[in-house]
């Protein structure tokens, strides 16, 4: 899953692309929202050419904040892209970044995913999260990123399955070999 993610990482996505938050983990009691301890909040990003989803990119975040998501975008989003979001402030640093932002405020609610500008990039995010929840009976967060590696690249490959194998094969054979010791950490705070 190390060689999914580094390989996605390297890869920025580029054209029309539809942003939106997420989240994995968290406490079901108590207090509700952004700020709930226990839960990682992860971008979620679709890349559509003429309106169909052609790749995507999820990564770990230490938050939504605006100086987060421009890093965020100058790692995985080539400049000159066109990219839409919702209002969350935070997506206010994409034009920080050297990208065309339009800003869509959509108020929240069960009507907001029925828009069709983000049509797409909430599809993948809830297909994603119930794969992940039908798929795995417990996902250690400091490992989240490489499980949402993992959906995207197959995701971004589905076109070309016959050299899925081959590449993931590939892979690994350049990916040097990592002690399990190493393998147990967190991710890098570069998220």
């Amino acid at each position: 899953m190390q060689a999914m993610k580094e390989r996605n990482d390297q890869k920025p996505l580029e054209g029309f692309i539809q942003i939106d938050n997420a989240y994995w983990g968290g406490v079901r009691k108590g207090t509700k929202g952004r700020g709930v301890k226990g839960k990682r909040p992860f971008v979620a990003v679709s890349l559509n050419d003429e309106m169909h989803p052609v790749a995507m990119c999820f990564s770990v975040v230490k938050g939504f904040q605006k100086k987060e998501i421009t890093d965020w975008t100058k790692r995985h989003i080539k400049a000159k892209s066109v990219t839409v979001s919702d209002g969350l402030a935070c997506f206010n640093g994409l034009g920080d970044a050297d990208v065309f932002h339009f800003s869509i405020v959509t108020g929240g609610g069960a009507e907001c995913v029925e828009i069709h500008y983000f049509k797409w990039v909430n599809t993948i995010i809830s297909n994603v999260k119930n794969a992940m929840h039908g798929t795995f009976h417990a996902i250690n967060l400091k490992h989240l990123p490489r499980y949402l590696a993992e959906f995207g690249d197959k995701f971004n490959r589905r076109y070309n399955l016959e050299s899925m194998i081959e590449r993931l094969a590939f892979a690994n054979l350049i990916t040097p070999p990592i002690p399990e010791r190493l393998l147990k950490l967190a991710e890098s705070s570069k998220a």
